[in-house]
């Protein structure tokens, strides 16, 4: 069986059989934290997701699909609303799971506040994606079935011509490759200890994922926090959960991890938002070589759409 009689995608790409079954967890895993942004705990249990369905948040019985056709603009982070529920910083979740197959995963998420909408309630660990991927390998992996028993095929779009989506000088793009290949650029003159820096995969699976960007832990400038404060951003941040550099001394918590982990880490979140152009339980990073530069996940989300048709 193939899920994909309902593929909301451009001529842009081409949908095509990766050879292999869609899969979920082969049970449910839990993890507890606290969220950057909210600075709130929170629980999140992963369970199994049936076939055809994908990825999707539950929060209090209100399901969020993770998909392209829910995300919201929101600052430093990726949101998904649907009916008024909000859910925000998916995107180092949501990477661990595309990259390690979890083509469909039932996302049930827990908070004190039952009265709260808007909620920025996945942990941020140590702000890399380390946590996310021990959990998937803790409770494994199976083939997923439909409601009915079905096993589903799965796909993955190919990219069949240059697509690109920029502002000012940046840009994410993607070009026609035979396997997912991921390029990225950054550059930060102000803070020279992080400056320009380049990453480029070979290819995208999930030993290389695990070993080489799952663990690259996300980055500011020392000189930034007041004003994301002020804006009630970065609440639960910390030294714990996040580098931070400082302009005129480098960084305050070394050592890295990576000599580029910043450069890495935007590769960590393009992956995870990505992941919300997957339909139907098939693939969401496209079979294309992407080339970003200064990205974000604004961006990042734009080629999503230009992919989707929209």
């Amino acid at each position: 069986m193939t899920a994909f009689n309902s593929f909301r995608s451009s001529k842009l790409v081409s949908w095509k059989s990766t050879g292999r079954l869609q899969q979920t967890l082969a049970n449910c895993v839990e993890r507890r934290g606290k969220a950057l942004h909210s600075g709130k705990g929170s629980t999140v249990r992963l369970c199994p997701g049936f076939a055809g369905e994908g990825r999707y948040f539950d929060y209090r019985s209100n399901l969020i699909p993770a998909s392209i056709d829910f995300v919201q603009v929101s600052p430093l982070c990726t949101t998904l609303c649907k009916n008024g529920f909000r859910v925000r910083t998916v995107e180092h979740l949501l990477s661990a799971l595309e990259a390690a197959g979890v083509d469909n995963c039932r996302i049930e998420i827990e908070n004190l506040d039952a009265e709260e909408r808007d909620v920025e309630q996945i942990p941020i660990f140590d702000g890399s994606a380390r946590e996310w991927v021990e959990a998937v390998d803790e409770v494994g992996l199976k083939v997923a079935t439909t409601r009915d028993g079905k096993h589903c095929e799965k796909m993955a779009a190919h990219v069949n011509e240059p697509v690109y989506v920029w502002r000012d000088d940046s840009f994410v793009s993607a070009f026609p490759s035979n396997v997912v290949k991921i390029s990225y650029g950054i550059s930060f003159p102000q803070a020279p200890a992080i400056g320009s820096q380049w990453f480029s995969t070979p290819s995208v699976d999930n030993l290389f994922y695990t070993r080489q960007i799952a663990l690259a832990r996300t980055f500011c400038i020392y000189e930034e926090i007041e004003q994301m404060r002020n804006v009630g951003l970065i609440k639960g941040g910390s030294l714990e959960n996040a580098i931070v550099c400082c302009t005129s001394k480098g960084w305050l918590n070394p050592p890295l991890r990576f000599n580029d982990e910043p450069c890495r880490h935007k590769v960590l979140d393009l992956i995870g938002d990505l992941s919300l152009f997957a339909q139907f339980g098939n693939q969401g990073l496209p079979v294309a070589h992407i080339v970003a530069y200064k990205g974000g996940h604004a961006l990042h989300a734009g080629l999503a759409r230009q992919l989707m048709g929209e």
